[in-house]
Order: C-alpha cells, then structure tokens, then sequence
C-alpha cells in the first residue's frame, strides 16, 4: 500500500513541476498523514524529489464555536428566550445553554432590558428584532477581521492552529520507477555476489538509539548496594534476616531489655494480633535469660523484677535487626567451639514513629557485629571511623547514650549540609555480658556492634532534606528515574 502510495505520487509529479502535500491528500482522497509517510519513504531513496515544509497558520472552529454557529451566539439565545411579555432571569438561567455569558453580552448590547418593578427581576426584550454577527461570522471565518478573529478566540469560538505540509518538486535523480534499496548485506548477497548490483540503503549516522523503557534502581538500594559492597570488602558475612515478624524474646529480652522498658509499649512499637504469640525458645537459654532479668548473674544483679514468659512470647513487627544480631551468635555457639565472627545485615525495621522530615514508622537498618577476644571501645571507634569513611562521609560526633544490650554506648551524629545541622545516623556500643554469657560465649569474647539508617546517609548523598521525598507517596519518579549511579566514596 505504502509503496503504491509512492509511485502515484511519482506519477502525479512526473505531470506537473511540483505539488503540495495537502493538495496530494485530497487529489488521492487519502489521510495527510498517509501522505507524508509515503513522502518520506521516498526522500529515502535519494535524489528522487525535493521537498520543504511549509507551516501555515489556520483559523478554525473550536467545539464552543460549532454550538454557535449551529445554535446562534450565547446573546442571541439569551434574546431569543425572551417571550413578548417577559420572562424570570432563573427561567433563563436554566433554560438557556450558555445563559450566564449570553445574558451580559446582550444586557450590554442593548438588547434586553430589566423591569425591577415587582418584588421579581423581569427580563424583557429592549429592540423589536436583532442580526447574529457572530454567527454570520462564524458562517464565513475568512471574512472575519483580524481584530474580531481575536476576540472570537478570547470568547473561544476560534483557535488558531499551525498546518504543516510539505512542497514537492523533481530531484536531480527523478524517476517514475522506484527500486527497493537494500538494508543489510547478507551472507547470501555476498556469496553469490549480488551485492555488485543492488542499491543499498545510506546508513544515517546521526540517528539516535530507541529508549528504551527499563526499570530504574530506586536511589536506597543503589546505596544499599555500596552498603553491601563495602561490608563484603571489610570481610564481613551477611546475616539471614527474612524474618520480619519476631518475637519479644528476641526482640527484646535476649538483648537484656527488661520488660517495663518503654520501647516495648504500643506507643513505640508495632505488636501482631495474628499470630500474637510464640511458644518456640531453647528451654535452657530461656531459663538462663528469665534469670539473668530477674534474679541477676556473671557479675551484675539484674533488674530484679517478676520476669513474665507470657511477655516474652508476644509477637511484634521487629523493631531493630539486633534480634537477628541476637539469634545469629546463639546459633554460633550451638555450633561448638568459638570462633571470631563479623556479621552485618540491611533490611526493614518497624517502629511507631511519628511522620517527619526525617523519621518514618517503616525504615531499613544497617548493622555491623564483630565479635572477638580483647575487643575494646578504641576498637570500636576506629571500626566507625574507617567505616563510614568508605562512605564518603568523614564529619562524625560521637556521643555517650544508653541501651539496654551494650555498655559503653554512643550515639553516631553525621553534618547535612542541606538541613544544616548535625543528624544522629545511628547507634553503636559493645554488648553486655549479661546479652552475651548467658549464649555461651566464653568471658574473654566481646561483641563491638553498631546500627545506622539507610534512608538518612541516603539522604546526605543525594542532597535531600525530607525523608518523604526520598520514600513514600510523595516521592517523585523523575527524581527515581534521572538520579545518577551511587558512588560513596571520599
């Protein structure tokens, strides 16, 4: 079809010196578009035409026009409701498409009057009989003048439009007969030698590839990647942590905290009513952490406090992979004889936060777990040193905090330069030995452990100062789409 489109118009030209691509459309009775399709398939093979566009201005009706040039202007209909002895301007109003418009045109074109005699406003026709303009304009649009056209277009009867065709004249190369030009050279056209004789196709070298649509790495798991990336280089293992329903017992008790501890209220933390408790735990290492809480051991007295099972048993969204922290050294020491270890993990915690430019209810945690003899708090400090380092970020205040599960602690702080202010990107400290001894880790282990967010140094690398603009539904797509590939490095 497309090639027969072609050679009539090859024809059609070889019989007059040039033509236009509108004018082609409506000598073969065929959409423009077809028109041009088949124009530019024949500028493809070479010298054949000429061509140039030509861009037109053309004026035509808009939907609003069509009512008025079938229906008559708004002020006309306004008019032409009016019966001999009056009529409520609310009849009109409803009555009468367009009623509001129409009714201050022809108020102001003097064609109706208002009797404000009776307690009800009368609409009453002011002239005896009237001429539509504006739809004896609309009938003709090229006996329009110019300075009504543009009042036609603010009253939206008209729009102009921009008409492109193309102007075809002979190329240098003109013909009636076209051939069909090769667009690869085959094995087969080589063999046999064919090629000699056939016309290929020019390459065009300024055509840009197709784009093509492909997903796009949200910016938190292109730094999760380098996260990664970095814990593996320091030889670090990654740690299971597809368990995001966990129990308080790992959650909270086997980490020391004592069961009035606050965190563990429904204020702070999300608890499962579906299934809403385990009944699963070693019984020895149960024992020995209902002891530890309640009556003290390995040096320390304890919180001395009724330690309840039916407390520990409730289920929660987990508000910390420290519980995966907690349940990975027991299962190394189920394993036999200890050997250092350096454990990390990055993945989803859950906590009953109040929504701001930088907290969420639902956020990833990144934590590193070294555990081995002799460690110390200098071990520690150097580990976040050189660690954060790696990330590029070299602007850090330590400061002392407290958490159940680790003495000493120290709250990690980080400068963003887009708020302005120091922000606390995590946590860190060395395990208890009331954590730790009761797992059957021997007295001279230490655990140097630290936890930091993933969504807040994400924030610092891209230059964002609200956490919902980085996650949620507000988060812009665009922003998705063209932020460049992470690289934390300083």
């Amino acid at each position: 079809m497309a090639k027969e489109m072609a050679d009539n118009i090859l024809k059609y030209l070889s019989e007059n010196d040039e033509v236009n691509s509108l004018d082609l459309a409506e000598i073969f009775n065929e959409d423009h578009q077809k028109i041009v399709g088949a124009i530019k398939s024949l500028e493809a093979l070479g010298d054949f035409i000429e061509t140039t566009i030509i861009s037109k201005q053309k004026w035509e009706l808009t939907a609003e026009g069509q009512h008025v040039l079938k229906n008559g202007s708004h002020e006309a209909a306004v008019y032409n409701a009016v019966p001999n002895d009056g009529i409520s301007k609310s009849d009109i109003d409803s009555s009468v498409p367009f009623a509001k418009i129409g009714f201050s045109k022809a108020l102001a074109a003097g064609w109706i009057k208002l009797d404000k005699s009776n307690d009800t406003t009368i609409v009453r026709k002011a002239v005896p009989s009237i001429t539509d303009t504006v739809q004896v304009h609309l009938k003709n649009l090229d006996s329009i003048p110019d300075n009504v056209k543009k009042e036609y277009k603010k009253r939206k009867f008209l729009q102009e439009i921009i008409v492109k065709n193309i102007l075809l004249k002979k190329g240098t190369k003109f013909s009636v007969q076209t051939e069909k030009l090769e667009t690869d050279l085959t094995a087969e056209l080589i063999a046999n030698g064919a090629w000699k004789d056939k016309k290929f196709k020019p390459y065009n070298f300024e055509a840009r590839g197709t784009l093509l649509e492909v997903g796009h790495l949200h910016p938190l798991l292109k730094v999760k990647s380098e996260f990664k990336k970095i814990f593996l280089e320091m030889g670090f293992t990654e740690m299971p942590t597809n368990n995001y329903v966990e129990s308080s017992f790992w959650n909270f008790d086997a980490l020391f905290q004592p069961q009035q501890h606050p965190a563990r209220d429904a204020h702070d933390t999300f608890f499962i009513s579906k299934p809403s408790h385990s009944d699963s735990f070693p019984p020895e290492y149960l024992e020995k952490v209902k002891k530890v809480h309640s009556e003290g051991g390995y040096g320390s007295q304890g919180y001395c406090y009724d330690w309840k099972l039916k407390e520990a048993q409730k289920n929660l969204l987990r508000t910390h992979t420290t519980a995966v922290s907690a349940r990975m050294l027991y299962n190394l020491m189920q394993e036999g004889e200890f050997k250092p270890v350096k454990y990390f993990s990055i993945d989803r915690v859950f906590r009953n936060e109040t929504l701001d430019a930088t907290h969420l209810a639902e956020f990833h945690q990144i934590e590193g777990v070294i555990a081995n003899y002799n460690l110390t708090l200098g071990h520690l400090i150097g580990m976040l040193y050189e660690f954060f380092k790696k990330l590029g970020i070299t602007e850090l205040k330590f400061k002392p905090a407290y958490n159940p599960y680790t003495e000493p602690s120290m709250e990690i702080f980080c400068y963003h330069n887009g708020l302005k202010k120091w922000i606390e990107i995590g946590n860190s400290g060395m395990f208890r030995p009331e954590m730790l001894l009761p797992m059957g880790l021997p007295e001279g282990v230490n655990v140097i452990a630290w936890g930091l967010s993933l969504e807040r140094p994400t924030m610092i690398k891209y230059g964002l100062n609200n956490i919902r603009d980085l996650v949620g539904h507000k988060i812009d797509l665009e922003m998705v789409y063209n932020n460049p590939l992470c690289r934390l490095s300083n």
